[in-house]
C-alpha cells in the first residue's frame, strides 16, 4: 500500500473553472477541481494518485491506484489500492476497491465490490495416486 512507500507527487491540476470533455489519462498524481465528461484513468504501469475535490465532478469511469474523493462521480470507480471517500463524496455507480476508508456523510448509489487477492490453493493429492 502507499503507506509503506512514498506516494507519487501531484504534478497536474485541472482547475475549478475548467470543463473538459474526452478521456483523460495520467501518471503520478492529478488533482481535479473542475469538471470532466469522460473517463479519467491513472496509468497501470506507474503508481497513481487522484484527488477529486469537493468542487469537482466526473461523468465517466474513474480508475487509479489511490483515489481521494470529496466531489461527485457519475460512473464506476475503480481504486486498485486505496479509496478514501471524504464527507462530501457522492458516487452514482459501482465501486471496486482493494482498501476503503469512508467518512460519515459520503454517499454511494451503487454496489461496493471489494477486490480480493487471488489465493493460491494447495494441490490436493489423491489417496489412490499414492500407491
Amino acid at each position: 500500500m502507499f503507506n509503506k512507500k512514498k506516494q507519487p507527487a501531484i504534478k497536474s491540476l485541472i482547475a475549478q473553472d475548467c470543463q473538459l470533455e474526452g478521456h483523460f489519462t495520467f501518471a503520478d498524481g492529478l488533482r481535479l477541481d473542475g469538471s470532466l465528461k469522460g473517463n479519467i484513468l491513472g496509468s497501470p504501469e506507474r503508481p497513481s494518485i487522484l484527488v477529486i475535490s469537493e468542487t469537482a465532478s466526473v461523468t465517466g469511469e474513474v480508475q487509479a491506484d489511490h483515489i481521494i474523493l470529496n466531489g461527485t462521480v457519475n460512473g464506476p470507480v475503480h481504486a486498485r489500492v486505496m479509496l478514501e471517500l471524504q464527507p462530501k463524496a457522492r458516487i452514482n455507480g459501482d465501486v471496486i476497491y482493494k482498501a476503503l476508508e469512508m467518512h460519515q456523510g459520503a454517499l454511494v448509489d451503487g454496489r461496493l465490490c471489494p477486490k480480493l487477492e487471488a489465493e493460491e490453493k494447495p494441490t490436493l493429492k489423491l489417496a489412490a495416486n499414492n500407491q
